[in-house]
């Protein structure tokens, strides 16, 4: 399944081409620009691209799935799951065009609930079919993970297809779109394709070269161990975030098109500094219950291990994904082609080096030195086109007060009571360094619970 699901990740970047982000991205643009009788040009010229593509990709693995299954995954028992896949796969991408189109719009409500529609459908088609149809067959089982995913998007594209008309959107004179889409869409889906191309191979690759380290019995397991195990916990509370990211792209567009400088750097300012504290608040927690979690979770010791091994990573991670989507946001989309290229470039070098002789202590270096270049190397550039400068104090006061939060709980004997007094003592720290004030614990008190209109 996780092979299956590499490929198909390929496959999906691939039919993408970049729409969604630039679709948002062009959205945003006419709106901020007072333009809104140009988005119905903007959305048929998205349509036609994500066609093109999705349809061209598809056709290609439908019939190159035998190929790819004997040759790539291994097994000739996922054909049918890349098949299954490959037919959907125009419908998955013109829900990217059409969920784009909805976040450039701000209509982040309609688009939840449908988003939670969809995960309702895909969730029940997939239990009845692995519950009725796929029984111990572990190929069938993969085919309804898949089928269930996408039926889940063809009510996506059906219901935002049915808003969109509600919509009655005004038609002004025809706009030419193509040059502009094909600037931001192409860096976008260069970028997405090399980035997932090399995942894919690294996938492929790092149980492969971990067979050659004598200490490492089932490369298999210890690689899907991480990725499988440890990875999703790690990632969890980057969910609210990954939403933030979001909304900041089209956001950004908006200010840049309109020229609100004040706007731009409120929002570079305040977003890294939410990235910040909240990701040392779940480094945090997630160290101390580290073991707790993976225990409870998957029952492994060893996974608990590589979670607290992982857990410090947590702040620089959460702080690139909202610095590379601000960066996108202001147009910087050939920039990340290059950084993506390059750290992704210079993982699979590292691993290819490291692990037969390090095993996964060298998966875990190459991991925390590629993606700290690649996030230096995105806030330099954030920095550079926003014209702030963010002050070093910070991180390290944060840092510091993490620490000594986490030094003074451990002497405490329960790990939930050690997160518990984590909490309000690594707040305290915060404020008596200045790093929280009085404004800060205002905003806060409003976004959770807002005033009645």
């Amino acid at each position: 399944m996780q092979l299956v699901m590499s490929v198909s990740s390929l496959s999906m970047v691939a039919g993408m081409a970049g729409i969604r982000t630039a679709t948002m991205y062009l959205t945003a643009e006419e709106l901020g620009k007072k333009r809104a009788q140009n988005v119905t040009w903007v959305l048929s010229a998205c349509f036609l691209y994500s066609l093109c593509f999705s349809t061209a990709v598809g056709s290609l693995v439908f019939f190159s799935a035998p190929l790819i299954a004997r040759y790539w995954i291994g097994t000739m028992e996922a054909v049918q799951a890349l098949r299954i896949f490959a037919a959907f796969l125009p419908c998955t991408c013109l829900c990217g065009v059409l969920t784009g189109y909805f976040t450039g719009a701000n209509r982040i409500r309609t688009l939840a609930a449908v988003e939670v529609a969809e995960q309702i459908c895909s969730m029940l088609v997939t239990l009845a079919a692995l519950s009725f149809w796929a029984g111990e067959d572990s190929a069938k089982a993969c085919q309804a993970v898949v089928l269930g995913g996408c039926l889940g998007g063809i009510v996506t594209l059906l219901l935002l297809t049915l808003l969109r008309i509600l919509e009655r959107p005004a038609h002004g004179p025809r706009t030419p779109v193509r040059r502009r889409l094909e600037q931001v869409a192409l860096p976008l889906a260069l970028a997405d394709i090399v980035k997932s191309g090399i995942n894919t191979t690294e996938n492929l690759m790092v149980p492969q070269r971990l067979a050659l380290n004598p200490m490492v019995t089932n490369p298999l397991a210890a690689f899907g161990l991480v990725c499988g195990m440890v990875f999703p916990v790690l990632m969890f509370p980057a969910c609210i975030l990954f939403g933030l990211a979001e909304l900041l792209i089209p956001e950004l567009a908006r200010c840049a098109a309109g020229g609100s400088k004040n706007r731009i750097s409120h929002l570079v300012h305040r977003s890294l500094w939410v990235a910040m504290i909240y990701g040392t608040t779940f480094s945090s927690l997630i160290y101390l219950l580290s073991e707790d979690l993976c225990q409870w979770l998957y029952q492994s010791q060893e996974a608990g291990y590589y979670l607290r091994m992982y857990a410090p990573l947590i702040p620089m991670l959460y702080c690139d994904a909202i610095t590379d989507a601000m960066t996108k946001g202001l147009g910087q989309q050939k920039i990340c082609v290059r950084y993506n290229i390059l750290t992704s470039a210079l993982d699979v070098v590292f691993l290819y080096f490291l692990l037969p002789r390090f095993g996964m202590r060298g998966y875990f270096f190459s991991f925390l030195v590629t993606h700290l270049i690649n996030f230096i190397l995105s806030l330099r550039r954030l920095l550079i086109i926003s014209g702030e400068h963010i002050s070093a104090a910070l991180p390290m006061f944060t840092g510091a007060a993490a620490l000594g939060s986490c030094w003074a709980v451990s002497f405490l004997s329960s790990p939930a009571l050690q997160a518990l007094t984590f909490i309000p003592l690594f707040s305290s720290l915060l404020y008596l360094m200045g790093v929280f004030k009085k404004e800060d614990f205002l905003w806060l008190k409003g976004l959770l619970c807002p005033k009645p209109v």
